[in-house]
């Protein structure tokens, strides 16, 4: 599964560029040493994936307290009805055209086509 797709379904992404604010950082610093301390009082007879989860969670869990989920921005469509309008115009221009191949028809179809 490529990156891009695993964005998609359901991975946290967190706010990243918050850790640029030198208090936020700070903040963040201060809360994972502390949660990191309280880690190292567990038994080391644990599962390895049982503390590695418990690792995982208690990062993941910090960073959302702390620096919240990225919001994706969503892009504007680009392909929209003025556009298939356009497109539309100049279908019609180049019909035009191949009907009639005079000078006013090419000079119509140059000009649908300089204005899109």
């Amino acid at each position: 599964m490529g990156k891009q797709a695993e964005q998609r379904f359901g991975r946290q992404r967190f706010n990243l560029r918050k850790l640029n604010e030198a208090k936020v950082r700070e903040q963040y610093e201060i809360e994972i040493t502390n949660r990191f301390a309280a880690l190292e009082n567990l038994n080391d007879d644990e599962d390895v994936d049982r503390t590695w989860e418990n690792i995982k969670g208690n990062i993941q869990t910090l960073a959302k307290e702390s620096l919240g989920l990225h919001e994706i921005k969503q892009n504007k469509p680009w392909f929209d009805a003025e556009y298939l309008g356009f497109l539309d115009q100049r279908k019609q221009a180049k019909m035009q055209w191949i009907q009639d191949p005079s000078q006013s028809s090419v000079d119509n179809l140059k000009n649908v086509r300089r204005e899109g």
